[in-house]
């Protein structure tokens, strides 16, 4: 493979990553690189070059040594006692600068690979040892080509499913587009048009794939179907060693939707927001593309429960992933890949989800109105969503969605207002316990309480761990 030297000046000056590795390589090739030619063949692959400091400066290979590298490199990547399974690679030597230069390049394997017994990962520009169950069995799911939700099941029959949920889905289908092809059929033939049932043509048999069991199964068939899936939604304001409020969601997608909704409902304030003069609700824009990912884009074979986390600071969803990149996903970058195309579009069809990175974008979109920041999407074996909130911001009311401010002073003196009686009646109170009664974040309590203090209205007496919030007698 030929070395583009412009290519070569480029990656010398971003450094290592997870596809790129540097070694000096002085004295011949050590353990260090086979143990990274290991973990780009567990990960997504990349390039070694040997005879280049970790800083990116080219040291260079003596000119005597480079057939004895790319000898060593070949007798160890096809020794089985040493690699297994074994792996051809094709190392290149070229010159920089008059030095020597030997590329290896490693392509993502099909395989698992261990070097000396023991299985590495490649970790952004690291080497890491893989040790659990867990963690391997990742592995194999990111290297399998076929989607989990298309698993034939071919003991369940229509009476392991809720069939009860189909005029639900009807009426959210009608609701979004008014006609549509699958509000004509029957639900056995809605089954089959829209991927559920499907047959295996390399045996001829039909049955009901896991789209199906995980969108309309029964909570016992579900179960025994995939035993690790749940959704762990979480409210943890006040204690934030355990948590203020728990649900886990172990049923059907569609009835898991709702649930999960309910919750952010119950948690987050609803800022006022108009587009084209109708008000749309920003903190069911941002739950509708948070958890409507969690659900559809996860890796269901994966033992990892998925989280929902609601903080006083952030929303922190997570769900196993089968990766086809890693590190961050920005607006720049996106190039969405949908993981389980079968179950996306049945929530298209529902209008609970868009066009594949559409939802990205909207997420993108809807956090900067809610709380002026950018959400942070990481994708790995793990996808990671962290969703910024800040309770000071909202949109200006008036149709303009580019603008965001402070809330106005009439709001302001509302929320004052409320945390002064609430002093009022439980005297002594803390901020902690005031954050909980009132739903507000310690940012807005802790602004509240100094503006309460500088008029007079209300005083702190004690100490700080012990002491609480009383109110000024007047006159």
């Amino acid at each position: 493979m030929y070395v583009d030297i412009k290519e070569f000046e480029t990656i010398l000056k971003v450094g290592e990553h997870i596809a790129v590795e540097f070694k000096a390589a002085k004295g011949g090739p050590k353990d260090d690189m086979y143990e990274t030619v290991c973990s780009f063949l567990n990960r997504f692959g990349g390039d070694i070059f040997l005879g280049v400091a970790d800083n990116g400066e080219v040291v260079g290979i003596p000119d005597g040594a480079v057939e004895s590298t790319i000898k060593n490199v070949i007798k160890v990547t096809n020794n089985r006692e040493l690699l297994n399974p074994t792996f051809y690679v094709y190392p290149e030597a070229f010159k920089y600068k008059g030095r020597n230069v030997v590329r290896i390049h490693v392509p993502q394997s099909s395989d698992v690979h261990r070097y000396k017994g023991v299985c590495y990962d490649r970790v952004f520009e690291s080497d890491v040892t893989v040790q659990s169950t867990d963690q391997i069995a990742e592995m194999y799911i990111r290297k399998c080509d076929v989607f989990t939700e298309r698993k034939l099941f071919p003991g369940i029959k229509t009476e392991h499913l809720r069939m009860d949920l189909m005029p639900t889905i009807r009426n959210l289908i009608y609701s979004k587009f008014g006609t549509h092809p699958w509000l004509k059929l029957d639900d056995a033939q809605l089954l089959r048009e829209s991927g559920l049932y499907e047959e295996d043509f390399t045996t001829g048999k039909s049955a009901f794939n896991a789209a199906a069991v995980l969108l309309l199964g029964r909570d016992e068939v579900i179960f025994s179907c995939f035993p690790s899936y749940k959704t762990d939604a979480i409210l943890r304001r006040v204690n934030v060693n355990r948590y203020d409020d728990r649900e886990t969601v172990m049923c059907n997608l569609v009835e898991a939707y709702d649930r999960l909704m309910a919750f952010g409902a119950k948690h987050l304030p609803d800022k006022f927001h108009l587009e084209d003069a109708v008000r749309v609700s920003l903190r069911d824009k941002i739950l509708r593309e948070a958890i409507g990912n969690s659900l559809v884009h996860r890796e269901y074979s994966s033992s990892r429960p998925a989280r929902f986390v609601i903080e006083s600071d952030r929303i922190v969803a997570d769900n196993a992933s089968k990766a086809l990149k890693c590190g961050a996903i920005t607006l720049e970058n996106l190039s969405p890949v949908s993981k389980n195309p079968i179950i996306a579009r049945f929530f298209k069809q529902m209008g609970r989800a868009d066009e594949l990175g559409s939802g990205t974008r909207n997420l993108y979109h809807y956090t900067r109105l809610y709380s002026n920041a950018d959400p942070v999407l990481e994708e790995g074996d793990t996808f990671i969503a962290t969703i910024p909130l800040n309770d000071d911001y909202s949109t200006d009311g008036n149709g303009n969605t580019n603008a965001i401010g402070p809330r106005d002073e009439a709001i302001n003196e509302a929320i004052n207002e409320a945390i002064n009686e609430a002093i009022k009646n439980k005297p002594g109170i803390n901020k902690p316990k005031l954050m909980k009664l009132l739903g507000k974040s310690r940012a807005t309590v802790e602004r509240a309480i100094a503006a309460l203090i500088s008029l007079g209205k209300i005083e702190h007496r004690g100490s700080k761990k012990t002491g609480g919030y009383y109110a000024v007698c007047e006159g």
